[in-house]
């Protein structure tokens, strides 16, 4: 008797409009592998001709010919689809060609900008823009969203709707990521790369110590800086800067970093995150970078940034240089936990102060609002924090 099917995963309509996007210019669309990039392009340009450069053969032909991209395309062709156009990135050449000259629209998509920030490749002089694409947010999955299982699984489309998350992430986070890594050419030392991954993944959203990195992943210093940019390169880690901007009280000007998905953290540090742990707090932040990150991209196009002073004050996230967001995974809050936020406010610089937390309803205490998070994060999809 053969096993019933698992039901199909539901079509979550994603924020970016590619069909909106190409009606205005050509455009890079760069995102980590399974964050639904191909999904995007088969529900919303079912007629665009597509290369998928995954396909050996597809591969091999344009690699040897890339004239041969300008024979296929004919006169109806108005978008053409280039998929992981990293892999190939002499094409570029004849992209640029069939912009100018035919005024064909290219949506080139790719899991890594390693190779296309390398010396000599054609990033086609601003006839293309850039957008990202991220897992899952809150506001595309609607009533689909549940916070409990986005930090368990993280928001990457197939493993958020997966009938087994756990053994799904294991394959993404361990073979997967060494693999992706090694194929763009940027190691070959798989155990020392597979060391320092877990190390990494243990620093997530902190000021990082790179000596210590080094010392614990048995790699060199200068290594794991070359790591660093190697994880930032290909998608999978965000660097959050330094918000300089107070003069009260000198901040430091290291930044911090984030893994791209939260069910990646988890599956990388070989744990779980569980209510009213310290790592259940990491990961809520993790989240909310997430959010952020993909509101930023998608929506507002402002800086995002944490402050902490030498003092020892810090807060989460500052966005622009107007709001201010210190999150708190507890339900009562108090003047203790505002204590950063107060310090900040000393500065009167930013319009808005925010302790994002578990508490039911909004309220305000010593001019700073308390608010539920999913208050705050109807009110930032809404556009109101700009």
């Amino acid at each position: 008797m053969n096993p019933t099917p698992p039901p199909p995963s539901p079509v979550v309509p994603r924020i970016l409009d590619l069909r909106a996007l190409l009606a205005k210019k050509s455009h890079f669309l760069l995102g980590p592998r399974q964050t639904g990039k191909t999904f995007a392009i088969r529900h919303s340009l079912q007629d665009a001709r597509v290369y998928d450069l995954l396909d050996s053969s597809v591969y091999l032909a344009l690699s040897r010919n890339p004239g041969r991209l300008a024979e296929e395309v004919s006169a109806k062709d108005r978008v053409v689809v280039i998929d992981e156009i990293q892999r190939l990135p002499d094409l570029l050449n004849e992209v640029h060609r069939l912009i100018e000259e035919r005024g064909i629209r290219f949506l080139l998509t790719g899991s890594s900008a390693r190779k296309l920030r390398s010396g000599g490749v054609n990033l086609l002089g601003g006839r293309a823009r850039t957008k990202y694409l991220h897992p899952f947010n809150r506001k595309e999955l609607g009533p689909l969203f549940n916070l409990e299982r986005a930090l368990a699984r993280g928001l990457l489309p197939p493993i958020y709707f997966s009938e087994d998350p756990r053994q799904d992430l294991e394959a993404y986070a361990g073979t997967y990521l060494q693999q992706e890594v090694i194929a763009e050419g940027a190691t070959r030392n798989a155990p020392a790369f597979s060391r320092f991954l877990r190390v990494a993944a243990l620093s997530n959203g902190t000021i990082v110590n790179f000596t210590n990195v080094a010392n614990d992943a048995q790699v060199p210093r200068t290594t794991v800086y070359e790591y660093f940019e190697i994880l930032k390169d290909t998608l999978l880690l965000y660097e959050l800067p330094a918000w300089g901007k107070s003069k009260k009280r000198k901040p430091l000007a290291s930044s911090k970093y984030y893994f791209f998905d939260v069910g990646v953290v988890a599956a990388l540090q070989g744990r779980e995150f569980r209510p009213g742990t310290p790592e259940y707090g990491e990961a809520l932040e993790t989240f909310l970078m997430h959010e952020l990150i993909c509101y930023r991209d998608y929506e507002s196009g402002e800086p995002l940034a944490y402050w902490r002073s030498t003092s020892g004050f810090e807060i989460d996230f500052i966005l622009g240089d107007h709001t201010a967001v210190e999150l708190k995974a507890k339900a009562n809050i108090g003047p203790n936990d505002l204590k950063a936020l107060r310090a900040l406010a000393e500065e009167r610089v930013l319009k808005r102060l925010f302790c994002v937390c578990f508490e039911p309803r909004p309220r305000r205490m010593e001019g700073i609002s308390i608010l539920p998070l999913p208050h705050f994060l109807d009110a930032l999809w809404s556009g109101e924090y700009r």
